[in-house]
């Protein structure tokens, strides 16, 4: 995903810690880190939530990260 990694460097956490917030393997927070993988609808909505920030952010469609929201 475009913005996971700099979202989730700017709480200070590690994929690890991610991962176990979002209820997911830290090897799938690095895939969609990596774009090695794309997250389906709910986990879209789920990292944008515990971000509290749109999904069009987190995809880089805007840069206003409230939008939509």
């Amino acid at each position: 995903m475009f913005r996971l990694k700099i979202l989730r460097k700017s709480k200070h956490l590690s994929q690890v810690r991610l991962a176990m917030e979002l209820n997911i393997e830290q090897n799938t927070v690095s895939r969609y880190e990596n774009e090695k993988i794309e997250a389906d609808y709910g986990m879209l909505i789920a990292i944008a939530d515990f971000f509290d920030v749109s999904v069009d952010y987190l995809l880089g469609r805007t840069d206003n990260p409230k939008m939509n929201k």
